[in-house]
């Protein structure tokens, strides 16, 4: 099953997991388009899903330092060595926020919302796993 967006569900359950003040990691696992489905009212050039991403991306910063959060690791997903043989990905990135509720502030804000439909267009599957380290 692919999956592109978080649910309200799932959104609800990210808040209640984490502290107010706790800093909370997101792990991204994307898997690119061949080519950006971008809907016809989006009004964008055709592109691979790649670069669509990479508009996505280069946008997505600002509304990052908004909240003051940032791109920890960024990196190519090279081989599955232990998934199902039907699952690969193309990138993997690292976004430490300073908050679960940082994270839902920057999603919902209409800036942002205005520049998610590169994301829609460029991935035809995605995984965003909140995380929090481990206290040794």
């Amino acid at each position: 099953m692919t999956s592109i967006h978080p649910s309200r569900p799932r959104l609800e359950s990210l808040v209640r997991q984490f502290a107010p003040d706790e800093p909370v990691v997101m792990l991204n696992l994307l898997r690119f388009r061949e080519d950006a489905a971008y809907a016809e009212e989006d009004n964008e050039a055709p592109c691979s899903g790649r670069e669509a991403y990479a508009r996505y991306s280069k946008l997505a910063l600002a509304q990052l330092s908004k909240v003051e959060a940032q791109p920890e690791w960024v990196g190519e997903a090279m081989v599955p060595v232990i998934a199902p043989e039907d699952e690969d990905w193309d990138e993997v990135l690292l976004v430490r926020y300073p908050s679960a509720q940082a994270f839902l502030s920057m999603v919902s804000d209409p800036e942002y919302q205005a520049i998610v439909h590169h994301r829609t267009a460029a991935l035809v599957d995605s995984r965003l796993i909140a995380m929090r380290p481990r206290k040794s």
